[in-house]
């Protein structure tokens, strides 16, 4: 890619002789507040995604209650463990619904993308709290470990596989919503998460009846701590990767402009951006210099087209200038002050 250079004619402009850039044009400034462009959606369905994951919280809330009654009475801190994660799967649902409203919410104002990144700030309020309460879980089994108490192995098991059916039922829900979503992604791990650990409950609880193990609660607990926080860091990761605008997952910037640079007629690439402006909606944005004799119009309907089908990349933006034959220079005068002039004109005083 070549190196960053402010400089070229506008597309539609001739250089006139001795004047560095062409006549001026008037444009007209329209302020379009909506994104959805042909042939790009960057919401599949919000409707059925409310709907399943509102089902999948019902699910999540009797589940949670269930085994709330089932640890205090049998003593279980993996059932225990197991409704704490629950309680974070039902906010999780919750701010996942609100998000999902929050984002279909029109664009206006001084919200010119509207609400989108709602479902990435929910997404990482949902790592966030699996990371907390992993903290406090793991803390309860190490303390458990040294001095076991007495668990109810039969209704420990029974409330488990209670568990099992009902979190695979809101993974099915789930799985069947727009995966692109961080939002809908965060609740799927959440219910995948716990999906695991009742599995673990379910065989500390084995382990209970047939061999006495009392420690297998406890042990049970620590691997639902660790799940959880596996689940929490790479929710916050890819949140975090959003919120700094790094390049989508799968996106190489310097591939994207290598592949720009390379099209017939393009001389120069610069100021490329490349980022995400919510999970599933990646944009671009670019500065293309192209020869003079070259119809800029044509060649950016190329580009544009190229980045579809190469990258995956819908959402672009791009100035599509012909290069100049003088560029902006800008260097420091003798006396600290920034000074700039054309290429070719003659220094200024010093």
């Amino acid at each position: 890619m070549a190196r960053p250079r402010g400089g070229g004619i506008a597309c539609g402009s001739r250089a006139e002789p001795g004047s560095r850039v062409g006549a001026a044009r008037r444009a007209r400034i329209v302020v379009v507040m909506a994104h959805g462009h042909a042939g790009h959606v960057h919401h599949i369905s919000p409707e059925g995604d409310r709907r399943r994951l509102a089902a999948a919280l019902v699910v999540m809330l009797g589940v949670m209650a269930l085994e709330i009654v089932g640890g205090v009475v049998g003593h279980s801190l993996a059932l225990l463990s197991d409704a704490a994660h629950m309680l974070a799967d039902a906010g999780a649902l919750g701010l996942s619904l609100l998000a999902l409203h929050l984002a279909s919410r029109p664009a206006r104002g001084a919200m010119t993308f509207g609400y989108s990144r709602a479902e990435v700030l929910s997404a990482q309020a949902n790592g966030i709290t699996l990371l907390i309460l992993a903290a406090f879980i793991a803390y309860e089994g190490i303390r458990r470990l040294i001095t076991p108490p007495h668990v109810n192995g039969t209704l420990m098991l029974l409330i488990a596989l209670a568990g099992v059916l009902a979190n695979i039922v809101a993974a099915r829900l789930l799985s069947g919503a727009e995966r692109r979503s961080l939002n809908i992604e965060g609740s799927l791990q959440h219910v995948l998460t716990d999906l695991y650990a009742a599995l673990a409950t379910a065989a500390a609880a084995v382990l209970i009846i047939v061999a006495g193990l009392e420690r297998a609660d406890p042990i049970a607990s620590l691997l639902i701590a660790a799940i959880m926080i596996r689940a929490g860091v790479a929710l916050v990761w890819a949140s975090a990767r959003v919120f700094l605008e790094a390049a989508p997952a799968g996106v190489d910037p310097e591939a994207v402009g290598a592949a720009l640079a390379s099209q017939g007629g393009v001389v120069e690439v610069h100021d490329l951006h490349v980022w995400e402006i919510t999970s599933g909606f990646p944009a671009l944005s670019a500065h293309v210099l192209v020869g003079p004799d070259r119809d800029c119009h044509e060649l950016r309907r190329r580009l544009e087209a190229l980045l579809h089908e190469r990258f995956g990349l819908d959402h672009t933006t791009l100035q599509v200038d012909h290069r100049g034959e003088e560029l902006l220079e800008i260097a420091p005068s003798p006396t600290g002050a920034t000074a700039s002039r054309g290429h070719g004109a003659a220094p200024s005083p010093s």
